[in-house]
Formats: structure tokens, C-alpha cells, sequence
């Protein structure tokens, strides 16, 4: 039997079968994929096969081809990954400026992961009638930063419902991962699109104004116009998995478009004479904020270990 995971709790699954039942599912015997070494084998938005036991529950006992899926390093010392969702037609990046702050190594992390899984990526900034006006410049120039870049950005205030239509406009007959940082108002924001919802919401902690844990689980939510939420956990840092050195270049469009005028050609952008990115940096066509968050992830490589970026 075929079936679509709509939730996973970490000690079992939840199928929606193509017949439209909802299945408890364990996983099989010791279930691994080829080439990924992963904490969860199986993720939200996976096509399965399962084999039903006589007591109404069932084996998950294949996962079929995705189409893609967004992964980042598990844990501090881990060599393993943490697949967040699968099969996804966009993600929606939650972000703050204020309450907690969204750092801009955290949104450079995402957006590259994404990059090199394939998935394309909208900028949600939330929480607009929290801030300040000097909050609101800023958050105006990270708009005009990502949307030259390619990202669309909007602007929304999960409390009193503006540009709230606008996303849901974005959401239909699409497969959405929502992921940002504990506290930016992810489960508001669901329960703003999808009110019937009431996703549990969780108070920002006064200590470091960081949000506290509500989604224990990633879920899938159906929306109008035929789509799909799914909703993670917040993510703290985000550790990068599987990247080549030269690589990560490639993961940030403006800074692989001007590499193409490197002198050398495994140019790491950092020390080489002649280097066309170093110049653009200078030029302000590549913005430093950018710049830094890619030489981070170098870091990262010749450290050999997961740096939370917060």
C-alpha cells in the first residue's frame, strides 16, 4: 500500500494512504538509505510503501525516489544529518530582525543548503508591527539585499494579519517547508493561514530573547488550493552537511556568478591574486554581510565540525 508521510514524532510515523486513511507506522528493521547517513531515514513529505499488520498499525518498508529534500548536520559532535522535509516545491524561511533576531549567517546557512538541494526559497519577515523604525530600515535593507539576489521577500505580521493573504496566494498547489528559529512566530503564522489549525504557539523566553521549542515534531498541514505546510521544529544553529570547499561558492549565485572572472579556476575567493569575487566585494556588487557568511562556511569545512550560526 502507498502512502504519504504527514508526520513524524521521532518514534513513529503518520501515513495518509492514497485512499485517504491515516496509518501509525513504524519503520522496518534497520532502515538506511543509501549514501545518507541520517538521524530519521524516513521524513515528512516522503512517498512510502506499507505493509499493514492485522492490528491496524503498519511497516514502512520502502521510500520511493524524492524529488528533493533539505538536510542539515544533526547535533554538535554528529557526522550525521537531520533530513527536515522531502519532496518539497519551496521553503519559506521565517525570519525576525527583532524578538528573537534572525542573524544573517543563519539566512546565508539556509538559503545555501537550499541552493544545493534544489529548493527554492522565500524570505518571510514577521513580526513588522513589533519593530521600530530604525528595526524597519534595516529590515527594508535586507529586502532590497535578497530580492537583487533573486529571493523574494515579503512582509507580514503573523498577529494582526497583514500580508497574510498574500501568502497564502504563495502556498497554493505547492509542497512548503516552513523553517526558522524558535520564537519567529512560525506557529502563528500557520495559525493565521489556517485558523481551523490552532498549532500550539510557545512565549519568547526573556533570557537572550531566543523562542521557546513549541514543534517537537515536523508536521504536513493540507491548505486551500490544493497544498501542503510543513511545519519543523526551530532550528538553533544551522550545520551544513556534505559541502566541498570549493563548493560552497556555488551556493551563493551573486558570488559564483563573479567567480567565472577568477584567475584561477578552484579559486577559494580569500587570499588569490586576481580574484574577481574579492573585487566585487570591494565594489559593493557582493554585499559583506554575504561575504562573511560564505567564508564562515569555509571555516566550518577546515574545522571539520558543526558551528551553530545563531
Amino acid at each position: 500500500m502507498k502512502g504519504l508521510v504527514i508526520k513524524n514524532t521521532g518514534s513513529w510515523y503518520l501515513v495518509k494512504t492514497d485512499e485517504g486513511k491515516c496509518v501509525e507506522c513504524k519503520i522496518k528493521g534497520n532502515f538506511r538509505l543509501k549514501g545518507i547517513r541520517s538521524t530519521n531515514p524516513v521524513a515528512v513529505g516522503d512517498y512510502v510503501q506499507i505493509i499493514l499488520n492485522p492490528e491496524g498499525t503498519a511497516f514502512i518498508s520502502e521510500i520511493e525516489d524524492r524529488k528533493n529534500y533539505i538536510i542539515r548536520r544533526a547535533s554538535n559532535l554528529s557526522k550525521q544529518s537531520h533530513i527536515l522535509a522531502a519532496n518539497l516545491d519551496q521553503s519559506m524561511l521565517i525570519v525576525t530582525v527583532n524578538y528573537p533576531e534572525t542573524s544573517t549567517t543563519f539566512i546565508d546557512r539556509f538559503l545555501a543548503s537550499a541552493e544545493a538541494y534544489r529548493v527554492p526559497v522565500k524570505l518571510i519577515f514577521n513580526k513588522i508591527d513589533a519593530y521600530d523604525e530604525n528595526e524597519l530600515h534595516y529590515l527594508d535593507g535586507l529586502i532590497n539585499l535578497y530580492t537583487t539576489i533573486g529571493y523574494p521577500c515579503f512582509k507580514v505580521s503573523a498577529k494582526t494579519g497583514e500580508g497574510i493573504e498574500q501568502i497564502q496566494e504563495e502556498l497554493k498547489g505547492r509542497v512548503t517547508l516552513f523553517s526558522g528559529h524558535s520564537g519567529v512566530g512560525k506557529s502563528t503564522l500557520i495559525n493565521a493561514i489556517l485558523p481551523e489549525q490552532d498549532v500550539k504557539t510557545g512565549e519568547i523566553s526573556t533570557y537572550h530573547n531566543k523562542g521557546m521549542h513549541t514543534t517537537t515534531f515536523s508536521e504536513m498541514f493540507p491548505v486551500p488550493g490544493d497544498g501542503y505546510i510543513i511545519d519543523t521544529p526551530g532550528i538553533k544553529g544551522f550545520g551544513t552537511f556534505d559541502m566541498e570547499e570549493e563548493e560552497i561558492g556555488h551556493y551563493f549565485p551573486e558570488i559564483f556568478k563573479f567567480s567565472a572572472d577568477c584567475r584561477y579556476g578552484n579559486c577559494t575567493h580569500r587570499q588569490e591574486p586576481g580574484c574577481a569575487v574579492r573585487e566585487a566585494v570591494k565594489e559593493h556588487y557582493i554585499s559583506e554581510s554575504r561575504y562573511s557568511s560564505y567564508l564562515n562556511m569555509l571555516e566550518d569545512k577546515e574545522e571539520g565540525k558543526y558551528r551553530a550560526a545563531y
